[in-house]
C-alpha cells in the first residue's frame, strides 16, 4: 500500500508531502495507481520549482517521495493552487483505491 502523509503547518497551510511504499495493485512497473500518484506529487514539484520559482527541499528514491515547501511562500496563490491540486488529487485516487492508497494528515504542532 502506498501511504500519502499530507502535513500542514501550525497555521493550517499545506507544508509537505511524503509517499512511500507500493500500492500493489499490479506488479511493479505497471502499478496505474503508484504511478498516478507519482505523477501528481512530481508535478506539483515541478510546478513549485519551475512555475513558481520556490526553492523545494525534496527527495525521490524508489518507493518513496519528500517534498517540503518554505513557510514564507505558503500564502502564495500560485504555491497554494499548485499543492492543493496535488493534494485533492492524491485523496482522489486514495478514495479510488482504498487497498493500495491511504491518506494520513498530519499537522505542526
Amino acid at each position: 500500500m502506498v501511504e500519502i502523509r499530507i502535513r500542514t503547518d501550525s497555521r493550517d497551510r499545506l507544508s509537505s508531502f511524503f509517499a512511500s511504499g507500493h500500492a500493489g495493485w499490479a506488479d511493479h512497473g505497471s502499478d496505474v495507481v503508484c504511478a498516478a500518484i507519482s505523477t501528481a506529487l512530481q508535478s506539483a514539484w515541478l510546478g513549485l520549482t519551475e512555475v513558481a520559482s520556490v526553492p523545494v527541499v525534496g527527495e525521490k528514491h524508489d518507493g518513496a517521495l519528500r517534498l517540503t515547501w518554505p513557510e514564507h511562500v505558503r500564502d502564495d496563490p500560485a504555491v497554494r493552487a499548485i499543492v492543493m491540486t496535488a493534494a485533492r488529487t492524491v485523496e482522489a485516487i486514495a478514495a479510488q483505491y482504498p487497498g493500495s492508497a491511504r491518506i494520513v494528515h498530519e499537522s505542526d504542532e
